[in-house]
């Protein structure tokens, strides 16, 4: 049945959005609440005025009617233009109109309704702005990751080779790095929260968390770097990193063969799967993001190979826009690190939990 007319007019009247009709000279017949509330003029003092008060220009609202008379069927839809408020201000308006005809089929004038897009306009640009600060987050801890692991072997390092007076030196001086790492930690997290609300903020995962291992820092001060058990059990251990970052490879590579870990690299998936065709490896590392295959790809290829292959997912951001981390969950995944920098004894304790050596293996390592 159709809607009564004083139906239709009070739809009209009580949309917020603007709508305007006018006739054939543009003189504006109808002129609705929404109107009003977006463009502060009332309705006497816009009625019998021209359609031109609303627009800023004359081609403005020549631009309208010509999308309008282009059409077929004299309609526009979404059609980008700007509006004039009472007070001046230019706004943007996605307008849908449509001419108006007689029985004659002459024109007798058009109405149009428009919507004011500023909001919409703010939301795409905060969904920008969380895209450069996920890229950014990305990269910028990578780059940690590597500060992190030579900063770690650097105190191993200090520790062997340093007298008792040089120790408390060279001491004072890492301690004063790893104070400005965790400054560029926390302007990171910062970043990181810009990004929480939006697209990629993912509130139900794996077991109903957040995409976050908030607990996973940095160890707590003085804490070691590993039981002497893990590193027994971590010698010889023949572990295969994936990282498009090759400076990622590297400080882990060698933060991994401090432990005398046999590490080889691979900049890519492809280059991984080409090494495991090659060697037997103990267990894979590999970075989620990478241009030729990601975490999930090599994942998957990986358990087509070698079934028993345990392999570690690692992502420099709490945030996993493609579902890499969870549709490997789904196939077997056991182990994740989710964030970068890694802390190195977390490093080697998931990597000793994880590795398919057996107990057997473990009972044959050599003591010192």
């Amino acid at each position: 049945m159709p809607l009564p007319a004083g139906y239709l007019q009070k739809l009209v009247e009580s949309c917020p959005d603007i709508i305007v009709a006018v006739d054939r000279r543009g003189t504006i017949i109808f002129y609705n609440d929404g109107a009003r509330q977006n463009l502060g003029f009332s309705q006497e003092e816009m009625l019998g005025k021209s359609v031109l008060e609303i627009y800023p220009s004359l081609n403005e609202a020549k631009k309208v009617m010509a999308a309008m008379r282009s059409d077929e069927k004299g309609k526009v839809c979404n059609f980008e233009t700007t509006f004039k408020t009472k007070k001046g201000e230019q706004i943007p308006v996605a307008i849908s109109a449509s001419l108006i005809y007689d029985e004659g089929g002459r024109e007798i004038g058009s109405i149009g309704f428009a919507k004011d897009i500023r909001e919409i306009r703010r939301r795409d640009q905060l969904a920008t702005l969380c895209e450069i600060a996920i890229g950014l987050s990305h990269e910028m801890n990578n780059s940690l990751e590597v500060l992190v692991n030579h900063l770690n072997l650097m105190r191993q390092y200090v520790g062997r080779v340093a007298t008792d007076e040089d120790y408390i030196v060279e001491s004072e001086r890492l301690e004063s790095v790893d104070l400005q790492l965790k400054k560029i930690q926390e302007i990171m997290n910062r970043i990181e929260e810009m990004a929480e609300g939006g697209e990629y903020g993912t509130k139900e995962y794996l077991a109903g968390k957040r995409m976050a291992d908030l607990r996973a820092r940095g160890k707590a001060k003085g804490e070691p770097d590993g039981k002497k058990e893990d590193r027994l059990f971590l010698e010889g251990l023949r572990l295969l990193v994936v990282d498009d970052d090759l400076g990622v490879c590297y400080s882990l590579r060698d933060l991994l063969q401090e432990e005398r870990c046999d590490v080889e690299v691979a900049t890519s998936g492809t280059k991984a799967m080409e090494l495991l065709e090659k060697k037997e490896f103990d267990l894979v590392l590999s970075d989620v993001v990478m241009p030729d295959m990601d975490g999930y790809e090599l994942y998957h290829a990986v358990k087509e190979k070698t079934p028993d292959l345990p392999v570690v997912l690692m992502t420099a951001f709490y945030y996993d826009k493609d579902h890499v981390l969870k549709r490997s969950r789904m196939e077997g995944l056991k182990a994740v690190i989710f964030k970068k920098p890694i802390d190195p004894a977390r490093l080697k304790k998931i990597i000793r939990e994880q590795s398919r050596r057996d107990s057997a293996q473990q009972g044959a390592r050599p003591s010192h």
